[in-house]
């Protein structure tokens, strides 16, 4: 099951690093700026990829991306379900909400 999930409630979960937010956009997206703590498993490779930083099915994970109108977050939140994650959340708001609200993103340099 996805739960959808707001700021305030990313944040709280965010703080003592209860769980584990995944960003579902390309990689360049990623490195420009993402929520902190966040990691980076683009849509296409969720089936791939999703067992490498996510230690476990009960892990919670929580997807995002840009914002609202953008699909790929809840791809992956769905994907991620579909290979039994049982604890996924989908924070709709994303990057844009995250930004909009002063809260600080992180950055990475290009590899």
């Amino acid at each position: 099951m996805i739960t959808e999930i707001d700021r305030a409630e990313l944040k709280q979960k965010l703080d003592p690093k209860k769980s584990i937010p995944v960003e579902a956009l390309p990689p360049e997206y990623f490195r420009k700026v993402h929520i902190p703590g966040g990691i980076h498993i683009p849509v296409d490779q969720i089936r791939s990829r999703a067992s490498e930083p996510i230690p476990t099915k009960d892990s919670e994970v929580i997807v995002y991306c840009v914002g609202p109108s953008c699909p790929a977050s809840r791809q992956a939140a769905g994907e991620l379900t579909a290979l039994g994650d049982d604890n996924v959340c989908h924070y709709a708001g994303g990057k844009e909400d995250w930004i909009q609200a002063g809260l600080p993103p992180a950055t990475k340099a290009a590899a």
